[in-house]
């Protein structure tokens, strides 16, 4: 008997994990009110709350002023209610792009801000995830970072139509925010550029270019970012070592350090400063 009993219950446990991997089946909304971050399993078709989001000010975020302050409008529009555009946030490696976003959820989650993490993999999914937050009075970020494509992925297509095409409205609750380091979110190749053709003065982009073109302006707002300055660099640096406790200002000495670390690195951008900050105070403890 207690064999049936285990077998049973292994069996019970074999049909839940595939009811949530099956097409169709339905996937169980979330406890909306425990966090305001969740991530989407794709795997499982689960959505789950991240319990310690990271808490990155938009204060803390130098050197990005403009495209600071141009997503902060679009989003104090879309959480007041108001009509806002999905974003694409591409540009240099390191330059703040996923932490504006993680920024914007710690200021506007008090005033119903959600965000869901999802990658490529999920895009697949986007109309049962749109499906779970229709209707609901708060207003929710389908948050995509570090985004790229081939163009025979299936999450590319799925979002092409999802951000302007589909025949279904996407709700008016949900904006994606995509992270690329690339503009159009696909390699460019040189052939591409090849099968271009010229009339007289016109030109005429191959269906190729067009088609990797496509994708990235269904996205209503465009941000780039770009590498910093030595100052600017040098100004990030100041603020993390601030925030891991260091209180003696920017020496010589540690110019000097955080300098050589970028030219270690070859490159000056928030996220280097970051790791440096990190070292620095490690060492000086």
């Amino acid at each position: 008997m207690s064999a049936l009993n285990q077998f049973l219950a292994r069996a019970e446990g074999l049909l839940a994990r595939l009811e949530g991997i099956v097409p169709g089946a339905a996937v169980q909304a979330p406890d909306w009110a425990i966090a305001a971050a969740f991530r989407w399993d794709h795997r499982q078709r689960i959505l789950s709350p991240v319990a310690n989001f990271q808490r990155i000010r938009l204060a803390d975020l130098l050197g990005i002023d403009d495209q600071k302050q141009r997503i902060q409008q679009n989003t104090r529009q879309f959480v007041a209610g108001g009509t806002a555009n999905n974003v694409l946030l591409s540009g240099a490696r390191g330059t703040g792009k996923s932490s504006l976003v993680k920024a914007l959820l710690n200021e506007y989650a008090d005033a119903g801000l959600r965000v869901i993490q999802i990658d490529k993999q999920g895009l697949t999914d986007l109309p049962v995830i749109v499906g779970l937050v229709e209707g609901r009075a708060e207003r929710f970020i389908l948050y995509c970072d570090d985004l790229s494509f081939n163009a025979d992925e299936e999450g590319y297509q799925t979002l092409k139509a999802a951000l302007d095409g589909d025949l279904v409205a996407f709700s008016d609750n949900l904006l994606i925010y995509a992270t690329s380091n690339r503009r159009h979110l696909m390699p460019d190749y040189m052939s591409d550029n090849l099968a271009t053709r010229y009339d007289g003065d016109e030109i005429h982009p191959a269906e190729s270019v067009e088609e990797k073109v496509s994708l990235s302006e269904r996205f209503g707002l465009w941000i780039s970012f770009y590498p910093f300055s030595q100052d600017e660099y040098l100004a990030i640096c100041e603020r993390w070592l601030q925030y891991h406790g260091r209180r003696g200002g920017m020496t010589d000495e540690v110019r000097r350090a955080a300098l050589q670390w970028s030219l270690s690195r070859g490159s000056r951008s928030g996220r280097v400063a970051g790791q440096f900050a990190k070292d620095w105070c490690g060492r000086q403890a």
